[in-house]
């Protein structure tokens, strides 16, 4: 089956064909859903492109970068946000990695602009679909197809831009798992994906083990690498931030897969510190945080690490959206993903033994977690949940919601209460990994990774325990488009908020 497609994926486990239909917030609000199907490849012109709402005004007033600089070889190990007082906004993540990565960097916390929510969206383009603040679908905004027509201006990457339509960022993220990239252009208060794709990989394969990246593996990459570096061209980005994780930072070939990789496709990759990638990832997930939640677990669950963060916001004082990014009380990025955690336990045959070995493996990466006794009490206290970003959550989701096919938009941003978090983890680890393969929310490139991910839910689950667990289908990328289009000012009051798009409903 080839793993070639359109964007299908929610994280950094991501894989399988998938549809997409009407969030059931949606069709509760009395609109018929869209009808689900599978989308073609390369669809985005003439297909209408997704509109990602957020409630920031004013994003930002960094300055305008030119196109993203990389710079390979970040790969500093990062620990824990220094303590700060309870709920207090706090610069948790430190900026001594900035002369490493020369990069636009996320909304100042002291710009009153971040009042507002950042923007959001769905992985594949879907056909002008507005995302409101609460993080779900809430009405239909069918935007303007992007066509063939530019005009005479050259982008950064030697193709011409569509000035009636605005400038494109993308956004890259090379992990362990997956290749994956997002193309997409400002709008009011948001930005409309325009182009994605997603391609499995698995650079980090053996990596564990043999301690370097695989020939296989990195001419997989090399190949999906090429894909995205045809699609930047074509659609004439303006500015993008290519990013690779921890296969490139664990690797002792990394860096020269890096300068091959520029070589064979002239992308310059930035290898992110651990600190970057969990600072994205909230930046990513941020506005599906509950507006009258006290505090939040969210985490990222990669190939080959995961990025767990304590969001404090019992002092948020009504900020919401983007501006929840401030309130990083602490954070830790843990050097266990599925990839490798498969590969050291198995992934095939998981028996109840195997599976405890695998999740005591990650407790014990938890233990140094910073202020962990006291997010504990934070969470007897009440109003703290989690919200997990990975293949894994949005595997359980599929499952728990019965789809016969995953479908992203009745995923993303769905609630699952402790007990059918369990009880979702338990089925799965009942089943075969023949029954794996023919679940239709797994798959066969799932099949040996997806118990390697429970186990590592089931161990921050094991240490914090919310009643509540939120679920999102975006990550770094979505991150990463946030900061380049704050850092522009593209929300910016008196900037319109519009920055290129057609106003509809004017003559």
């Amino acid at each position: 089956m080839p793993n070639d497609i359109l964007d299908a994926g929610p994280s950094s486990e991501t894989a399988g064909r998938k549809t997409l239909v009407e969030p059931a917030e949606t069709q509760a609000a009395g609109r018929p859903p869209r009808r689900s199907g599978r989308r073609r490849r390369g669809a985005g012109p003439g297909g209408g492109a997704e509109v990602l709402g957020t409630g920031a005004r004013g994003g930002g007033r960094g300055q305008s970068h030119g196109a993203v600089a990389q710079t390979p070889g970040d790969s500093g190990r990062s620990g824990q946000a220094a303590d700060s007082s309870p709920g207090s906004p706090a610069r948790s993540f430190s900026r001594s990695d900035a002369r490493s990565e020369p990069v636009p960097q996320a909304v100042s916390p002291t710009d009153p602009a971040t009042s507002g929510s950042r923007p959001r969206h769905a992985d594949t383009p879907a056909r002008g679909r507005q995302v409101g603040a609460n993080g779900v679908a809430n009405g239909h905004s069918h935007g303007q197809a992007t066509g063939p027509h530019r005009d005479r201006r050259r982008s950064a990457w030697g193709s011409e831009g569509n000035r009636a339509s605005g400038p494109l960022y993308a956004a890259l993220d090379l992990g362990t798992n997956n290749c994956r990239l997002l193309i997409a252009r400002p709008d009011d208060r948001g930005f409309r994906v325009v182009d994605a794709y997603s391609r499995i990989v698995r650079l980090g394969e053996g990596v564990g083990r043999t301690g370097l990246l695989s020939e296989e593996a990195m001419d997989r990459a090399v190949d999906a690498l090429g894909n995205c570096q045809r699609k930047l061209v074509e659609r004439g980005v303006t500015k993008a931030r290519l990013i690779a994780t921890e296969a490139c930072r664990a690797a002792g070939n990394g860096d020269a897969f890096i300068e091959r990789v520029k070589q064979e496709t002239g992308m310059a990759l930035e290898v992110v510190s651990r600190e970057t990638e969990a600072r994205l990832a909230v930046a990513g997930c941020v506005t599906l945080v509950d507006p009258e939640a006290n505090g939040v677990i969210l985490f990222d669950i990669g190939g080959g690490s995961s990025e767990i963060v304590w969001l404090d916001l019992r002092n948020r004082c009504g900020a919401r959206g983007f501006a929840l990014t401030r309130f990083v009380r602490s954070w830790a990025s843990l050097p266990v993903g599925v990839v490798n955690l498969a590969e050291r336990h198995g992934g095939v045959d998981v028996t109840y033994a195997v599976f405890e070995a695998m999740v005591d493996d990650v407790a014990n990466h938890l233990k140094d977690f910073a202020l962990g006794d006291d997010l504990t009490a934070a969470i007897g206290a009440g109003g703290v949940h989690m919200l997990g970003t990975s293949g894994t959550v949005t595997t359980l989701a599929g499952v728990h919601l019965g789809l016969k096919r995953y479908d992203r938009r009745r995923v993303d941003g769905a609630w699952l209460e402790n007990g059918q978090v369990g009880d979702m983890i338990d089925r799965l680890r009942e089943m075969s990994y023949e029954e794996r393969i023919d679940n239709p929310c797994i798959g066969a490139d799932r099949a040996d990774l997806v118990l390697a991910g429970c186990a590592i839910l089931e161990a921050i689950r094991r240490r914090w325990s919310c009643e509540r667990l939120r679920v999102a289908d975006r990550g770094l990328r979505e991150g990463i488009l946030t900061e380049l289009m704050a850092a522009d000012g593209v929300w910016s009051k008196g900037k319109g908020g519009r920055t290129g798009s057609r106003k509809r409903g004017k003559t």
